[in-house]
């Protein structure tokens, strides 16, 4: 009996070498963004305020590949990269399918996810420019936790604002950011003026990405030894994770597979993006279906309106081209924290605009429930995040055994669930709603 090939590594020095930029690859340019306060187009260098000098370049950069620095690069393999690429084989008896599951394994990164391919590069940049301190958001404490560690291993300080709801559901992601050094407060919190605003008004208020990206923003401007750092939604983060779509390229040619389906969750889409802008600028993937996953209580590419809206909920960022369920918008207290953002990737709303990507919303005990099938049969617990991407692989493959047809399906496991076990305790006991 031939045996199947279940885990296809790569070797470290097969860690990529340059970033693949999607935006000359999109059918029509990028809208551009816009002044907050005059809503004229915004220069690039405008944003050197807040980011990082050469992130604001990438951000606009046209150029369709970007080297990795050296010590960048180091810094990835010593880490966690390449990634495995794995072979969902008991899944697939499982789900008595004749598809071909395929996951990316972005939870074995020592903090848990693919965040710190972005985290590590942004970070390097800023103390590259003489920046001693970075502040940022997290939802559910993935992208704090990538930032806390790059931030200790480049000899920075961070500063992360954590979604309230997220930081009480997942207590133990702060105390791995104090662990990395860094310091981690609920959001919305006293530290800003802004906080303090939204305390008065709610001081039961469960906190928004929106709401976090608005202190960390105001702790920036305040402190000229500080820059901001951003985990997802702008062009320069989904760049530094395109990474992971490179690898799988490779991996999957290694077993002589190209997929039917590529599979992502999406809040403001650098997981998503990661996996799939390498195979959307390629000529190899035209015939291959690429799917958002979202949650539908904060469905933004099912439910959200194309235009133009502030990335943060004090309306201090510049206005961007995007779908968007509005700015103000507060999403109902779900575990996947890191996929409760108003908004999306100016890319990513552009290729759903364009029907070159699709999205599916699924409710949180249905994406829960597949998490724990996946757990049951690969051994691995999902983060609720990721188990949006399992969910619609599992619907997948029961419609490719429902028609009978083979068919390869790749998706990417964005994170691992281990600090999320409040979510599946409640799934368990029967104490979670479907929103």
């Amino acid at each position: 009996m031939t045996q199947v090939k279940t885990r296809i590594l790569l070797d470290p020095e097969e860690t990529p070498k340059h970033f693949i930029n999607i935006v000359p690859y999109l059918r029509r340019k990028l809208d551009p963004p816009l002044n907050p306060l005059t809503d004229e187009p915004m220069p690039p260098e405008a944003l050197e305020a807040i980011f990082a000098r050469e992130c604001v370049k990438q951000e606009a950069s046209t150029e369709k590949r970007i080297r990795i620095p050296e010590e960048v690069r180091e810094g990835l393999m010593h880490f966690s990269r390449p990634t495995p690429l794995q072979r969902a084989i008991r899944l697939e008896k499982y789900l008595k399918t004749p598809a071909r599951i395929y996951f990316k394994r972005e939870d074995v990164s020592p903090t848990g996810s693919h965040k710190l391919n972005t985290a590590l590069t942004q970070a390097y940049y800023a103390q590259q420019q003489g920046v001693e301190r970075l502040a940022t958001e997290t939802g559910a404490g993935q992208w704090g936790s990538a930032v806390a560690l790059s931030c200790s291993y480049l000899g920075l300080e961070a500063m992360v604002y954590m979604v309230r709801i997220s930081y009480d559901q997942k207590k133990y992601r702060g105390a791995l950011m104090r662990s990395y050094g860094g310091e981690v407060v609920p959001s919305p919190s006293t530290r800003t003026e802004f906080g303090r605003k939204i305390l008065t008004e709610n001081p039961d208020h469960p906190g928004t990405l929106g709401i976090a990206i608005s202190e960390a923003l105001e702790d920036t401007m305040k402190s000229d030894r500080t820059k901001y750092t951003l985990g997802s939604v702008l062009n320069h983060v989904l760049l530094h994770q395109t990474v992971i779509g490179q690898e799988t390229i490779e991996q999957l040619n290694m077993v002589e597979e190209t997929p039917d389906e590529v599979i992502g969750c999406v809040g403001g889409g650098s997981n998503f993006a990661g996996l799939s802008y390498p195979m959307l600028a390629s000529d190899d993937f035209t015939n291959t279906k690429f799917i958002a996953a979202e949650p539908s209580a904060c469905p933004t590419l099912t439910e959200g309106r194309y235009c133009y809206d502030f990335g943060d909920t004090a309306g201090m960022t510049p206005k961007l081209k995007m779908y968007s369920l509005g700015a103000s918008f507060t999403p109902p207290k779900i575990h996947a924290g890191g996929l409760r953002y108003h908004g999306v990737a100016p890319t990513i709303s552009m290729l759903y605009e364009d029907k070159k990507i699709e999205a599916k919303a699924y409710g949180q005990i249905d994406v829960l429930n597949a998490g724990i099938t996946f757990a049951k049969t690969e051994g691995i617990i999902p983060a609720p995040e990721s188990a949006h991407a399992i969910k619609t692989a599992i619907d997948s493959a029961l419609d490719a055994k429902e028609n009978g047809r083979e068919k390869v399906i790749v998706f990417g496991l964005s994170g691992h669930g281990h600090f999320d076990m409040l979510a599946y305790e409640a799934l368990m006991q029967g104490e979670l709603e479907n929103t």
